[in-house]
């Protein structure tokens, strides 16, 4: 009987109904995409290295190591030898070991040197391989192979001839060397969007006539004769490992930051991912504070839409008292009438935000990188709408308790 009457007065007032069923619906779409996105910006941040068991580079800090061999920001305090990375690949635990050589740029995108084992066992988003959108991997010694941001910033195409900057930001460069773009990545949402990668022999290649951070007077060495010249690494930046069982992990961690010739780190990407994340994470807590912020309002303005419409149904209310209606009758037609609505609400806010997650997931992938996951509600997401159902209850009972309080002769009263 409650539930009809309070259902029959909902349509009665359809129009401002409706608009706060919108509200709440767009405020529960808004929380519930925010945790999405939060959900999914976090995994894509601890998804942009995996496979690979170990990053090693000089001894500094795991953040920074982590920053610099995967992220290009910062630079190494040190180098590691070409023989202590001859030693650890050597070791028996050692499946896979790929160098990474860093400090050119090319207009401000940072260019790195590395093997063609990169291309292999590079993997990111829980095992995805890089993939070739256009072109081919190094085949020359003056082959490039640029991420997608690169291609699409510089307008860049395959065959253009790219200038490498020695250093960052500076103004030298190996203009006697020019490299070929050779191929162009498919977009990954990982820094190796923004990366220009070359071979390790290249970067040996373009700094034979470099003493000093210039290049030697009168002295420029033809590409044909570098190509023909023994080109093995000095030094490397840091170095991905992978190894042969997860058992040996950490004995291989362990050696490594014990090795005597010269002092190293070996860290665990996804230990100092979390690291990281625990730093630039914030921001998630203040998006959902102000999502939460924005379900509020949308229940505060429920509330004062049943406050408003309290004056224009005091002849309603008065009517219900004088055909026997008990005043806790009136106080729960109301309280219903708010759980319908706040039930409806985020109801509607749940398929506006799968309808956004469909829409949205293609373009948030190809654009930033950014992989949503489109699965049931879960758990969490059924007690946040329980939540405001529960909240609508509560924020209804101020209004209804008014007109519990109201009398019989003072819904009768005509007041002007």
């Amino acid at each position: 009987m409650i539930l009809r009457l309070a259902i029959a007065s909902l349509f009665a007032r359809a129009l401002t109904v409706g608009m706060t069923i919108l509200a709440i619906a767009l405020s529960v779409a808004l929380f519930l995409g925010v945790e999405k996105i939060r959900t999914g910006a976090k995994a894509s941040f601890a998804d942009t290295i995996s496979g690979t068991d170990l990053i090693v580079g000089a001894r500094s800090g795991s953040v920074q190591l982590l920053l610099y061999s995967v992220f290009r920001i910062g630079n190494a305090t040190n180098n590691v030898t070409w023989q202590s990375y001859q030693d650890i690949a050597a070791r028996s635990e050692v499946d896979w070991i790929v160098p990474i050589s860093l400090g050119d740029s090319h207009r401000q995108f940072r260019v790195m040197g590395t093997s063609v084992a990169f291309f292999e066992h590079y993997k990111y988003r829980q095992g995805r391989s890089l993939e070739v959108a256009n072109g081919a991997i190094l085949s020359d010694l003056f082959d490039t192979v640029i991420g997608a941001d690169v291609a699409a910033v510089l307008g860049y195409e395959i065959g253009d001839p790219i200038i490498v900057a020695h250093g960052l930001a500076s103004f030298a460069e190996h203009k006697d060397q020019p490299f070929r773009v050779s191929g162009i990545l498919k977009k990954t949402g990982t820094p190796i969007d923004r990366t220009v990668i070359v071979s390790m022999e290249a970067i040996e290649a373009i700094h034979v006539d470099w003493q000093g951070g210039a290049q030697v007077q009168g002295q420029a060495t033809p590409a044909d004769e570098l190509r023909q010249m023994e080109l093995t690494p000095k030094a490397v930046t840091a170095a991905l490992v992978g190894v042969k069982s997860p058992l040996q992990i950490f004995r291989l961690q362990r050696a490594i930051n014990d090795y005597g010739q010269e002092p190293l780190l070996a860290i665990l990407p996804g230990v100092a991912l979390q690291e990281l994340w625990g730093i630039v994470g914030i921001a998630e807590t203040a998006l959902l504070g102000v999502s939460f912020m924005v379900v509020v309002t949308a229940l505060i303005g429920m509330m004062a839409t049943i406050f408003s419409s309290l004056n224009e149904r005091r002849r309603e209310m008065a009517i219900f008292r004088a055909m026997g209606a008990r005043p806790a009758t009136i106080l729960s037609m109301l309280v219903l009438e708010a759980v319908v609505m706040a039930a409806l609400g985020a109801l509607l806010g749940l398929g506006l935000l799968y309808l956004g997650l469909f829409i949205g997931q293609p373009i948030l992938d190809r654009e930033f990188g950014l992989w949503l996951v489109i699965d049931p509600p879960s758990l969490r997401e059924g007690w946040v709408m329980l939540a405001v159902i529960a909240a609508g209850a509560i924020v209804s009972l101020v209004p209804a308790i008014r007109a519990y309080r109201l009398s019989v002769a003072d819904g009768m009263v005509v007041k002007t």
